[in-house]
């Protein structure tokens, strides 16, 4: 406890705060399609990859946006940056509340959601930026914690659009982000670290192997992470007939389990090295993933099983990220921008995967058998690449060398910029 404070007075808590709840609601509005998903499949009659689509749209147009806004806020700062996005948030739904009234106005809206999805970078980089270096790693951990907000979304959406109407349910949000926005103007502070970088320093890690290596298995780790929680609230609703409320019940608790985990992911892997960590990862959402497809008619194992699969995806986001900084010490945050940028892209593969399998071959198996076997092509990738990575910049499987002999392997040179637009 002594500790904790002592890190807390060594920055601004009040930021650090208003950062967290700021992500922690985004994140809540940016899947609130996929928490609503079996209300508005219900009301329009979709087919099953139309279903897929849908829940797939808000997570692929927050992804585009990550950096637009990241952009901005170099421009404006971060505190202004993320009202600003919270503006936006709110109107678009205003729009879903008063003006949706078919499918395609539904998928109008999912791009509009997509604003919430940007806000990891902003987020992360305002709650770090007044803590010193040694202490930035916990407060990125707890602005980052917000992904949390899938958990509100699955928990209370359903039983308020069962209540009220799916439509009022945008309205209540747009209430609620009133919260957060207020919470950020009274008590942020805009960081006095410097946060610019220009665009090739933004995308710089692009020209190099290893930023697509590490992109790919984030697509894996994070995209599956959120493009399962998007997806489950339906898969739990059709495939097993539970009410609408119950599906949402069910997917919280596997999306808990892969929030709380993210952090023990990282801790775990600064002890025996990320690329290990990864590798056992991988290997256990591959595995998970295909008993999941095949444990289609017991509702109580597959739910453990999503349980299992969400700790080891929350994990390894935690172990990714653990080498992020021994590959690039100097520009951590500009290449964990970029890497969670195509990251997030992933999400929007596995809801469409799952509603083209089930619509045309008559079952969700093959959506994730097709995402298991992209676990798979990512470790023995992961398992290729470390063996050039241990002998430039990591230890022995992913750990952090000593301080006197880590260096870097010669990239495109970056300078010491550290970003905004986080990871």
């Amino acid at each position: 406890m002594a500790g904790f404070r002592t890190f807390l007075k060594s920055g601004h808590a009040p930021t650090l705060f208003a950062s967290f709840l700021y992500f922690d609601f985004c994140f809540a509005v940016w899947v609130l399609n996929g928490a609503m998903a079996p209300f508005i499949s219900e009301a329009y009659q979709l087919s099953a990859a139309q279903k897929g689509f849908m829940i797939s749209v808000p997570i692929l147009a927050g992804a585009f946006m990550r950096f637009p806004l990241g952009i901005l806020a170099q421009y404006i700062g971060r505190k202004n940056a993320a009202l600003v996005e919270m503006s936006l948030i709110m109107l678009a739904l205003v729009f879903g509340y008063f003006f949706i009234s078919s499918y395609d106005h539904v998928l109008a809206m999912g791009v509009l959601l997509g604003i919430a999805g940007a806000s990891f970078g902003v987020a992360l980089s305002l709650g770090s930026g007044w803590f010193p270096p040694q202490h930035k790693g916990l407060a990125m951990g707890i602005a980052g914690a917000g992904n949390s907000g899938t958990v509100l979304a699955v928990l209370f959406a359903p039983p308020l659009a069962q209540a009220y109407g799916w439509q009022t349910v945008y309205g209540l949000a747009g209430l609620c982000m009133l919260l957060p926005f207020a919470v950020m103007v009274i008590f942020a502070k805009e960081p006095p670290d410097s946060e610019h970088q220009t665009l090739r320093e933004h995308i710089s890690c692009l020209f190099e192997k290893d930023g697509w290596a590490f992109s790919l298995i984030y697509v894996v780790t994070f995209g599956g992470f959120i493009g399962l929680a998007s997806f489950l609230p339906t898969y739990f609703h059709d495939q097993f007939g539970v009410t609408k409320i119950e599906a949402g019940q069910l997917t919280m608790l596997a999306t808990l389990m892969g929030s709380a985990v993210r952090v023990v992911g990282g801790y775990i892997s600064d002890r025996v090295g990320g690329i290990n960590s990864l590798s056992g990862v991988l290997v256990l959402t591959a595995i998970s993933l295909l008993l999941c497809g095949l444990a289609g008619s017991s509702l109580t194992t597959t739910t453990l099983l999503f349980m299992l699969c969400f700790a080891a995806l929350g994990a390894g986001n935690g172990a990714l990220f653990q080498l992020v900084p021994l590959r690039w010490p100097l520009s951590t945050a500009v290449a964990g921008s970029m890497i969670g940028e195509i990251g997030a892209l992933g999400g929007g593969f596995i809801p469409n995967a799952m509603g083209l399998s089930k619509q045309y071959l008559g079952s969700y198996f093959w959506g994730f058998a097709a995402f298991a076997a992209l676990s798979i092509g990512m470790l023995f990738m992961l398992r290729l690449m470390q063996v050039r990575w241990t002998r430039t910049w990591a230890e022995k499987g992913g750990r952090a060398r000593p301080v006197a002999a880590a260096q870097p392997p010669a990239s495109h040179p970056l300078g010491t910029v550290q970003s905004a637009t986080g990871r």
